[in-house]
């Protein structure tokens, strides 16, 4: 008897070429995109790339029984895509779409240095409710979506394609899961109502992992500009403040979310959720325990890596190590600490998913590994030592025991 899905991935997938850089002191960022400048570079990186591929193969590696579903070209690229997806066994859910060309990324990711992608949106501009197989969908228990600014039809009209998607999904009892992308600020896409977008969609949505950047965006799209502007400033995390995710929290869950995940990269994983009784209508994916996961806001640090390779994949990645904890029904301090584990593993590599270690291994690997530490100031957030987490006043264990 074949095993049941307990995860459909959909959305956005692409062809990743991430070349990779002999020396980050000759490839700062500024002198990169220079006209008539040669930069050499090493071994090309080719690999799929997007959420549908990212999540969906680090979620089978984490040993979640996935199904994909995303929508390619048929063309030379295409044909890759299919390969790389067909030798993981997973490949079976692409629509080819004749006369359309297949999405790709060229990925310039010197270390040191935020990424610079130049992208082509290809056949996800007409994926749609149309591309979606429910059948499949109905026997699932959670779906996870991601990518709806690099997919023109799911943005456009203020996502109202999107959520019918999920409206409909979730009257099948399933959790949704979504995921964003940073939109190109001068693109069609960087100019659509977001928070419109957001207001439409995020009824429908239990679980809901942005990044920082992401949310900045959408609904703080002066004070992104402001921090973007910063000279001197490679990164926007570098000026992160802590008390806006409270603030950005508590917009996401105010829009009908559950569970709202912001993911600020060596910055951590921040976590705000609703209150218990929100949690009778979740999905059928929810297996773990209500009174661990309402009422929590807190942020758990993100793992010290060395040597980074690559950013590429690795909050997608994280996201497949939450998303497997959920369905696995283990504490939301475990699915934290998981999914940071999960993303800090793929910063080894270039690509976007080799990094990504087995469900036992990755639990292993957590012990003994140093955290890039934090320090927050203010009376807003408190050092839990027993958990190991900074906790926000809106967490439940906030007045306990816990220390500064």
């Amino acid at each position: 008897m074949k095993e049941k899905i307990e995860v459909i991935v959909a959305g956005h997938i692409c062809l990743d070429l991430i070349p990779s850089f002999y020396d980050s002191a000759n490839a700062k960022s500024e002198m990169l995109l220079i006209p008539g400048k040669l930069v050499n570079v090493g071994k090309l990186n080719i690999s799929t790339g997007g959420p549908v591929s990212n999540t969906g193969i680090a979620l089978s590696i984490l040993g979640v029984n996935t199904k994909l579903m995303g929508k390619i070209g048929n063309d030379p690229i295409g044909d890759l895509v299919l390969q790389i997806l067909n030798n993981r066994n997973i490949g079976d859910g692409m629509i080819v779409a004749d006369g359309e060309q297949t999405s790709y990324t060229v990925v310039i990711n010197p270390p040191g240095f935020d990424r610079i992608f130049l992208h082509n949106t290809g056949a996800n501009d007409t994926f749609c409710s149309n591309d979606i197989n429910y059948d499949i969908v109905g026997s699932a228990k959670l779906f996870h979506f991601g990518y709806p600014p690099l997919m023109k039809q799911i943005y456009e009209n203020s996502g109202r394609e999107l959520m019918h998607i999920f409206k409909r999904i979730k009257e099948m009892g399933l959790t949704v899961s979504l995921d964003m992308s940073l939109p190109d600020a001068s693109s069609e896409s960087g100019k659509a109502d977001w928070k419109g977008f957001l207001s439409n969609v995020l009824p429908y949505v239990d679980i809901f992992v942005p990044s920082y950047e992401e949310l900045l965006f959408m609904l703080k799209r002066n004070e992104y500009e402001k921090l973007n502007k910063t000279p001197f400033i490679h990164d926007i995390l570098e000026n992160m403040d802590a008390d806006i995710l409270h603030e950005l929290g508590q917009e996401i869950l105010d829009m009908g979310v559950k569970i709202c995940v912001i993911k600020c990269g060596y910055r951590g994983y921040y976590i705000r959720t609703q209150g218990k009784e929100s949690f009778n209508d979740i999905g059928r994916a929810f297996v773990g325990n209500a009174e661990n996961w309402a009422d929590r806001e807190f942020i758990e640090e993100s793992f010290y890596v060395e040597n980074i390779a690559s950013a590429a994949g690795s909050g997608d990645n994280s996201i497949a190590g939450f998303l497997a904890s959920f369905v696995r029904g283990m504490a939301i301090e475990e699915a934290a600490i998981i999914a940071c584990a999960a993303g800090g593993h793929n910063l080894r590599v270039y690509d976007a998913v080799s990094g990504v270690k087995p469900w036992k291994d990755t639990l292993e690997s957590i012990k003994g590994w140093r955290k890039n530490r934090q320090s927050l100031s203010g009376p807003y957030w408190k050092y839990d030592q027993n958990k190991d987490v900074w906790l926000g006043k809106k967490d439940g264990g906030y007045n306990s025991e816990s220390k500064e």
